[in-house]
């Protein structure tokens, strides 16, 4: 099969709250850590709800289950549901992102994302890194209408450590969405519509690219 192959020194992950990228990229993250750069950056670590409290240190336990280096992991402190409220400063946040990482490739929320965060997220990471490539993940409480269309082949081995990384979040371990079987089931059926095992499977936002017709 030839797949089609697309790299990046530098890997960034965005997402709203701890627990959303690894719902989105978990086994993505762990197929690729070893290979490149991977920069994983939260916008609320959640400590303004006194019923999520650990979910800041869960997510740095997931990050490290991923193989994600502690000083690739961000965690900022926007108030979770008043993104809208802070899109300036959010925008100015990621610009400063964009000026020290300078990543090839940015994974974000989907557009079919409802949750007021995510849309924001979205929206401000699209203006702030123009001309880049950027990818959209699936966090499944809260998408309509979703339907990856860049589909990336991973292992079983990716799969389980995926899992393994969302059974950190034991805040969580009673939403259906935490659940192995859902995660691997989604895992299987966009490895499915990839002819493929395993995917994880995203939407596209913007793609910048270059065509070489000489192969390897």
């Amino acid at each position: 099969m030839n797949d089609m192959t697309f790299y990046g020194q530098r890997v960034a992950f965005i997402g709203a709250h701890p627990d959303d990228i690894e719902l989105g990229c978990g086994a993505l993250i762990a197929h690729i850590v070893q290979k490149t750069e991977v920069l994983c950056i939260t916008l609320s670590d959640n400590q303004k709800n006194p019923t999520l409290k650990n979910v800041k240190s869960e997510h740095l336990s997931s990050m490290n289950v991923l193989g994600v280096s502690p000083k690739n992991v961000l965690v900022s402190e926007f108030e979770t549901r008043r993104f809208p409220q802070a899109r300036q400063e959010i925008l100015e946040y990621l610009i400063s992102i964009r000026h020290q990482y300078h990543p090839d490739i940015v994974f974000t929320h989907t557009r079919a994302d409802i949750h007021q965060d995510h849309g924001t997220v979205t929206e401000e990471t699209l203006r702030a890194f123009r001309g880049t490539t950027v990818l959209g993940f699936d966090v499944l409480r809260s998408t309509y209408g979703f339907f990856p269309n860049f589909l990336v082949g991973v292992t079983e081995d990716d799969v389980d450590r995926k899992i393994a990384a969302l059974a950190e979040y034991k805040t969580y371990t009673d939403k259906y969405y935490f659940n192995p079987e859902t995660t691997r089931a989604t895992l299987i059926r966009h490895g499915a519509l990839a002819e493929r095992p395993y995917a994880e499977g995203f939407d596209i936002l913007r793609i910048v690219s270059s065509f070489d017709c000489q192969r390897g």
